[in-house]
């Protein structure tokens, strides 16, 4: 990063964005200069709904309470700290959310230290390791604004039963339990049934933009952040919004809009070491599902480190995420980015929001709905009601099933190659894997490997949770995406009380409506099938490994 850090940055508010002037200059006229003409800064800050079109506004109009919500979350202080005080015995938090009800969580308790289960999985594996982890002293946050969230309602269920399967009685058991939904949810009657403790949500402010609400501020304060700190941080930078000079959110957007209407649709995020963890996930689903539609959007690819392969490429734009700098405490160089924003964790989740809601505003679509979201659901709950025969693989080779597209070949390796060699010049490939996060956290390594052997950008996502997230670019923005699923055979099931599908078939499911979603945009779509999971996870390695021979 020498070279971007010695140019200058714009810098206010707490928060330094560096290189996205020069981005901006890159582009044949100024989009930014477009934007401050248009009087942008001050009608957002003002929350004008008109700035997306007018079949945006309506909905728009009740969606921009993000832009002071650091504010009304000070009404929540004094009611966190009784509830932190009130659950003091129970410093096991486990957070049963999906999407933006879970992402900004994991980030902020990432960056400050705190422990933090996350769980936005349906993996029976993964759900029954985390039953079993200190359940009397757990707290299961349950949070969904929508209060119908499938996944969080399958572990209200699980965990309600093991409660009582521990002797708990009812009374006992819902003391376990914390809801945050929005008003009126049905989750919030729910809450109710259960004894529990809730905390309503602001239903002016969508889900991947409630990281400085009740979404993110209470199982944060269960698990010991002072998130005062994050408002306080917030507060400081929401100052310089509606600046047209000093204003490093106006900065980050107008070079995002820029590079995405100048061929550099895709956004490679990667931290730069500094102090703030994991905030790619989180700009991951703000930026896939408020830009992927119409046909349009800004692709997001999570990279692990600056040494990655898959940070540079022509029509890329390259963004590292850190922590303040200092002049002597600068991140390792590794690959210079295009843009770098650096600053504490409160101001960068404003500063992104802000950011993504401008690029919106130049592509012309709506960043508050996700309208494909829904089509991955509503085949899962097709597949669930009809339970349809297995297809046949189209290869067996070890322990790996191999479910060839039309048009490519049976076998694994060429299988693979066909995936990677149909890219083109303009395509990426999202890699989506229905397993264990944690026993099964070898198949990440897919990312790289095959960012190796391909010059195109190559994602990865665990399913189901990229359905909350990525899944909108996915089926909304610009069909040129080719998709690598891998799915496990379940060894040990775990049912989900009182429905009448157990987690392994919900997962099964899940992953059976994303390819059919998927299949009528006709888009290639390679499945591959671990009958054992640790051996073909291992297999599959060395298989994508030995195509650089």
């Amino acid at each position: 990063m020498g070279d971007l850090l010695a140019a200058p940055a714009e810098a206010a508010g707490g928060l330094a964005v560096y290189g996205a002037r020069a981005v901006d200059a890159s582009a044949s006229a100024s989009t930014r200069r477009a934007l401050v003409d248009a009087g942008v800064p001050g009608r957002l800050v003002a929350k004008d709904p008109t700035l997306w079109g007018p079949d945006a506004a309506a909905g728009a109009a009740g969606r921009l309470g993000w832009l002071d919500c650091h504010r009304r979350g000070r009404e929540l202080l004094p009611q966190l700290a009784e509830l932190t005080a009130e659950l003091a015995d129970l410093d096991h938090v486990v957070l049963a959310g999906m999407g933006g009800s879970s992402l900004a969580p994991q980030v902020i308790t990432r960056t400050t230290g705190r422990e933090l289960t996350v769980l936005d999985t349906t993996d029976p594996g993964q759900v029954r390791a985390t039953l079993a982890d200190r359940l009397a002293r757990t707290v299961v946050v349950l949070a969904s604004k929508s209060g119908t969230t499938v996944e969080t309602d399958c572990h209200r269920r699980a965990y309600w039963q093991a409660f009582l399967d521990s002797g708990m009685t009812e009374a006992e058991a819902g003391r376990h339990f914390v809801v945050v939904t929005d008003p009126g949810s049905p989750l919030e009657a729910v809450a109710a049934e259960l004894g529990a403790i809730t905390v309503l949500g602001d239903p002016e402010v969508g889900g991947r933009y409630s990281a400085l609400t009740a979404y993110g501020l209470v199982p944060c304060a269960l698990a010991g952040v002072a998130v005062a700190d994050l408002l306080d941080q917030a507060e400081e930078f929401a100052a310089t919004l509606e600046s047209t000079e000093a204003n490093p959110a106006l900065a980050l957007g107008a070079a995002l809009a820029a590079a995405a209407t100048t061929g550099r649709d895709k956004v490679v995020l990667v931290g730069d070491g500094t102090g703030v963890e994991g905030l790619g996930d989180w700009v991951e689903q703000l930026l896939a599902e408020s830009t992927g539609k119409d046909g349009l959007g800004l692709l997001p690819v999570v990279v692990e480190s600056p040494d990655s392969p898959g940070l540079t490429g022509p029509d890329l734009l390259t963004v590292s995420y850190g922590g303040a700098l200092a002049p002597g405490d600068l991140p390792a160089p590794g690959r210079t980015p295009d843009v770098a924003v650096n600053g504490p964790l409160g101001a960068q989740f404003l500063a992104w929001e802000y950011a993504t809601a401008l690029a919106a505003s130049v592509l012309g679509v709506d960043p508050f709905d996700q309208p494909d979201v829904a089509e991955a659901k509503e085949h899962t709950a097709a597949v669930l009601a009809q339970r349809p025969p297995a297809s046949a693989p189209s290869a067996t080779e070890g322990t790996i099933e191999v479910y060839a597209p039309p048009g490519s070949p049976a076998d694994l390796a060429g299988a693979l190659r066909h995936l990677l060699a149909g890219l083109g010049d303009d395509g990426y490939l999202a890699i989506a894997a229905y397993l264990d996060r944690h026993a099964d956290a070898d198949v990440a390594r897919l990312r790289p490997l095959l960012a190796q052997l391909t010059p195109r950008p190559v994602t990865f996502g665990w399913g189901p949770r990229h359905l909350h997230s990525t899944g909108q670019f996915h089926k909304g923005g610009p069909r040129v995406g080719s998709f690598l699923q891998v799915t496990g055979t379940v060894d040990v099931d775990l049912p989900v009380p009182g429905k009448p599908y157990s987690f392994g078939e919900l997962q099964a499911a899940q992953a059976a409506g994303d390819r059919r979603a998927l299949a009528g945009r006709e888009r290639p779509l390679l499945r591959l099938h671990l009958t054992d999971r640790s051996a073909g996870l291992a297999q599959l390695l060395d298989a994508v490994g030995s195509l650089r021979t």
